[in-house]
């Protein structure tokens, strides 16, 4: 009854123990989860308040599929301002989150037997939707040694003539990783001469604790006009729940292609999603992104401070996002059986590394207070030692 193409899905894992997590805690179980990408702050009120205004102002119906012009307009200014980056507002297109953006991008350019180069670890999702696509995936290990980055050498071998696309993510999910400007351009030396489309996941731009943020497309106009840059307002202000997120790119050809298939499936994103958007996006919530930051950095510190001083654990200080992505191999390479086990003893929730390509390794996300985790860490400790024992 099913499609091959749905088949070859797998369920994104981070969901499913997310998921089962809350299920426990609805049974009264005393649950801490550090499984899901979610910042635990509210939406900033000025966003809030865009959205309230939209639905008071009776702004409740259909727009244009790429969203209206005003969200696209202040896409392109926050693009410039924050990023150097100039595009038309027929190169952008608002979607119903970055995973929307994705899916789009790669239904509109993936064919069956391409090859898309995806580093690992990777998020969840990247591998799924190429296979669902009918493409194939070359996957580029990394580790904590390397800093979770990419060598040009690594690129220039995993380069094939079926290659369509390189996936990059900066700062990366799970791992925190930030390319600079440098290593970008070296690896934009690489793909000098091919064809070779570059899909550039930047969510988590507002969120860098050491170091500038260096948007893909803006090391070079070669890198620009190969790029897609896809983003949203989830993870920077907090809007998971509102389905923000939007893609520009040099070629206005594709934009409008995925625009076309767009109008065929969802049609254009919330209306009042759109409007509270604008807020996010004109540096109106600068404040508050400011104070998540500040949060966001002491959550990060302890957590690597107290993983760093459990023996068989360690971590390495990531530089951007909200996530730990913590080196287990010393302990075991079976990250599933560990994070299971863990959930069953000690009632925590992380994601293990194989989700994410890379075994011996789980994603602790540290977007949640900090005495919760400080007393999760302590559970993982206790588990640790039992099984070391």
């Amino acid at each position: 009854m099913l499609t091959n193409r749905v088949n070859t899905l797998s369920e994104s894992v981070t969901m499913a123990i997310t998921s089962l997590a809350q299920e426990l805690k609805a049974e009264g179980k005393d649950i801490l989860s550090f499984s899901a990408g979610e910042p635990d702050f509210h939406t900033p009120q000025v966003i809030k308040d865009a959205g309230i205004k939209a639905i008071e102002e009776g702004f409740t119906k259909y727009t244009a599929v790429d969203g209206i012009v005003e969200v696209r307009q202040a896409i392109a200014d926050k693009l410039k301002r924050d990023n150097h980056l100039t595009y038309a507002l027929d190169q952008i297109i608002t979607n119903n989150g970055a995973k929307h953006s994705l899916f789009n991008l790669f239904s509109a350019t993936i064919d069956t037997g391409d090859e898309v180069i995806i580093p690992s670890p990777y998020w969840v999702t990247y591998p799924e939707l190429v296979k669902y696509c009918g493409g194939n995936v070359v996957e580029i290990s990394t580790n904590d040694v390397a800093g979770f980055k990419i060598t040009p050498q690594q690129l220039r071998d995993a380069i094939t003539p079926k290659t369509k696309m390189l996936v990059l993510t900066t700062p990366s999910n799970p791992t925190g990783a930030v390319y600079t400007k440098e290593e970008l351009s070296a690896l934009g030396e690489v793909l000098k001469g091919t064809d070779i489309m570059v899909a550039s996941d930047e969510m988590y731009e507002k969120l860098i604790y050491q170091g500038t943020f260096t948007s893909v497309a803006s090391v070079s106009d070669d890198m620009f006009q190969r790029t897609i840059t896809i983003n949203g307002l989830s993870k920077s202000v907090a809007m998971t729940g509102w389905r923000f997120g939007y893609m520009a790119a040099a070629n206005t050809a594709l934009i409008k292609a995925t625009k076309k298939l767009q109008s065929q499936s969802t049609s254009n994103i919330s209306s009042i999603t759109q409007k509270a958007a604008i807020a996010g996006l004109n540096g109106s919530a600068d404040a508050d992104i400011a104070m998540m930051k500040e949060a966001f950095i002491a959550r990060r510190n302890e957590a690597a401070k107290r993983f760093n001083a459990i023996e068989g654990l360690s971590v390495v200080l990531p530089d951007g996002a909200f996530y730990l992505f913590v080196n287990i191999k010393a302990i075991t390479h079976d990250s599933m059986n560990f994070s299971k086990e863990l959930l069953a003893r000690e009632n925590v929730a992380v994601v293990p590394g194989v989700a994410f390509g890379s075994e011996g390794y789980f994603r602790f996300s540290f977007a949640t207070d900090i005495d919760s985790i400080k007393e999760g860490i302590e559970r993982i400790e206790r588990f640790v030692r039992q099984i070391r024992a």
